[in-house]
This record gives C-alpha cells, sequence and structure tokens, in this order.
C-alpha cells in the first residue's frame, strides 16, 4: 500500500512553554553516546572514548566501570557506543554493549557481555563479531525489544553496497538472543540479520503496541524514521526519503527529512507524562528534540514538533526511565560540535 506522505509543519516551541523542569545531572563528559536505566534507578552510560559510567542519587561517580584497552579503538565514528542493560540485571548483572576494535591492522565492531561485580566491569562473553567498521556509518544503537531479543543497528562501514548483501553485518539491523544465539524465528536461516538496506541506523524504539521504530542518517538531507518489519528492505543505496524502486521491494520511511539535515540519533517512545505515545528523536546537526505525534495505532506520522532549537547543541541520546523522566545527552565533543565550557552533558526532564 502506498504510504500517506505529510507536508510537515515544523513548530519551534519556547521553552517556557514546556511543561518539564530541565536539570544537568552529569557535566564535563565525553561524548556520552548511549543510556540505560536500572530498576534501581542507576544510570549507566558509554563515553565513546571507552569508559562505561554511573550516575548513583544524583551524584556521578568519578571512576568508571571500566575502561576499555587496545584492542578497543575510538576514531571518528567508532568507539564505545551502544548499552543495554538485561532485563534481569539485578540478578545476573550482565551489561551489553557495542564497541569498535582492531584486528590484525583492521578496525572492526563487536557486541558483548559484561558482566558485573562490586561495581566494577569485566568482559564474561562476545555475542556478535567481525561487523563491518569504517571511519563514519558505524550505526551503534543495541535495544533490548519486549520480547527480550537483543537488536543492533550497524551501518554501511562507507561501502553502500553491503546494506543489500544479505552475507553482510554491514547496513542492517541485527537481532539476536541475549546468549548470542540466533533467534529460531529469524527470517534469514542462521542469520541475524531482520532488516537490510539501511544507511546508518542510529536509534531504536518499540511504542506501547511493540511497533519498532529506527532512526537513520541520509546521504545528503532525506533523514529517515522508519518502522521496522523482519526481513524489510529500506532501499540504501538504490533509493533514499520516498523514491521507489523498480528493482526491489521498498519500506518506505514513515517520514524523512526532506531538504533539511537532522541526524537523528537516540529516539524513545514515551508511555508516560506530557508526551506519552510521541516519539521522541534527539538531533546532532539539527540540535533539537523532535517530538512526534502518532496516529491510533502508532503507524503514522501526524506531526512534528520541535524543542530546544539549538539551546544544548548536538542531541545524541534520549531515553524515557522508569521514573517517566526523559534523559537527554548532547554530543559538542564529538569533533563536529562547538562545545561550551561545561560539555557535555546529560539532561533530565522532569514533569512539573
Amino acid at each position: 500500500m502506498k504510504k500517506k506522505i505529510y507536508n510537515f509543519i515544523y513548530k519551534l516551541i519556547l521553552s517556557r512553554q514546556i511543561t518539564y523542569e530541565i536539570e544537568v545531572i552529569a557535566q564535563n563528559l565525553n561524548v556520552p553516546w548511549a543510556i540505560d536505566i536500572s530498576n534501581d534507578k542507576r544510570i549507566y552510560f558509554t563515553e565513546r572514548s571507552g569508559s562505561i559510567r554511573v550516575i548513583e542519587n544524583n551524584i556521578l561517580n568519578p571512576n568508571p566501570l571500566i575502561r576499555f584497552e587496545l584492542p578497543f579503538v575510538a576514531q571518528g565514528e567508532g568507539g564505545l557506543m551502544g548499552i543495554a542493560l538485561d532485563p534481569n540485571y539485578s540478578q545476573n548483572h550482565y551489561i551489553y554493549v557495542m564497541h569498535s576494535y582492531s584486528d590484525n591492522n583492521k578496525i572492526l565492531n563487536r557486541v558483548i557481555r559484561l558482566l558485573e561485580r562490586n561495581n566494577t566491569l569485566s568482559i564474561d562473553k562476545i555475542l556478535l563479531d567481525q561487523i563491518p567498521d569504517n571511519q563514519f556509518h558505524n550505526g551503534g544503537r543495541i535495544k533490548i525489544s519486549p520480547d527480550r531479543k537483543l537488536y543492533i543497528t550497524t551501518g554501511d562501514a562507507q561501502n553502500p553496497s553491503l546494506s543489500q548483501d544479505t552475507s553482510s553485518l554491514a547496513g542492517k539491523i541485527l537481532r539476536i538472543e541475549l546468549n548470542g544465539n540466533i533467534p529460531i524465528d529469524n527470517l534469514f536461516p542462521n542469520s541475524p540479520v531482520y532488516s537490510l538496506g539501511h544507511r546508518n541506523p542510529q536509534g531504536l524504539a518499540w511504542s506501547s503496541n511493540n511497533v519498532l521504530y529506527s532512526s537513520e542518517h541520509g546521504q545528503s538531507a532525506h533523514d529517515e524514521i522508519n518502522l521496522i518489519i523482519p526481513g524489510g528492505n529500506y532501499g540504501w543505496p538504490l533509493v533514499q526519503g520516498y523514491e521507489d524502486s523498480n528493482v526491489i521491494t521498498i519500506q518506505k520511511p514513515l517520514v524523512h527529512s526532506q531538504e533539511e539535515t537532522w541526524a537523528p540519533s537516540g529516539i524513545a517512545f514515551a508511555n508516560k507524562g506530557d508526551w506519552k505515545d510521541k516519539l521522541l528523536v534527539a538531533n546532532l546537526h539539527g540540535q533539537q528534540l523532535l517530538v512526534m505525534s502518532l496516529n491510533d495505532n502508532k503507524t503514522e506520522v501526524i506531526n512534528i514538533e520541535s524543542f530546544f532549537k539549538n539551546n544544548y547543541g548536538r542531541l545524541r541520546e534520549v531515553i524515557q526511565g522508569n521514573d517517566g523522566y526523559i534523559y537527554i545527552s548532547t554530543s559538542n565533543r564529538d569533533g563536529r560540535g562547538n562545545p561550551n565550557e561545561f560539555d557535555d552533558k546529560i539532561l533530565r526532564l522532569v514533569s512539573k
């Protein structure tokens, strides 16, 4: 079915109209890339340079839980990226991350499981290895789904043809079990590939009715928010935006930025608060948080509002905690921003 295309009106909402109090809960950070929060409200986050840190009782622990060393590498857009706490973290103390590393003078990405003991993390198991890496386009987001599978976004590693190659892990959304096994219901047998044709997806989120969304960087503007289905082909490099293809069946985006550049990264579906049932999208180049209203079954975007435009610089991550608060990280020290004195920061939005 041909997807309806909306002509959106972007509305800049002034900060005095925001119904959230904004708190800085950590600052002077080194490119905080991803955040997850435990059931006891400890805030875990990665720094792209190779540290995992924790905020407890609103206090940032000055000592990382782990600082990755060789063969770990951080260059370009690579380094320490996504993080996800196991659903049973309070019992098994497992944390999952994606990072870049060097192997025989070749840079690759991998997904590993860490084990926490006495506020220290160690590598427990390599779950997925040999993911293509490059200076740019590494993807890097990992999230655990409502059915407790681990989803991983990977970029095309600056080799666009890999996105259409189902034998390659590049330019995909991947799906594995929490122990690294391939789910038996994956569409491609014995493969972690869940969807393909992606350029540089950097966000994952599920709606309240388990619709999966991903954010994706376009080649020149045309950034996308996609609804992800098993085996779906999202077109790159054959098409972008709402273009059609005579070669393959394309899943068109819910919305794309057209001639504007968002550089969307982390996304979250709000299930509480004033933004309940809306999709939140952190923008790097756009330097804003987009709040997208959805239709009743969460499969169409019907309105987009812009918050914090140019207030905090580049925004990398957005999540919602079990407390209903919204957490956002800046990314002004990533080589493309203009850092202020106390950058980078993690912000918390608390309902008034």
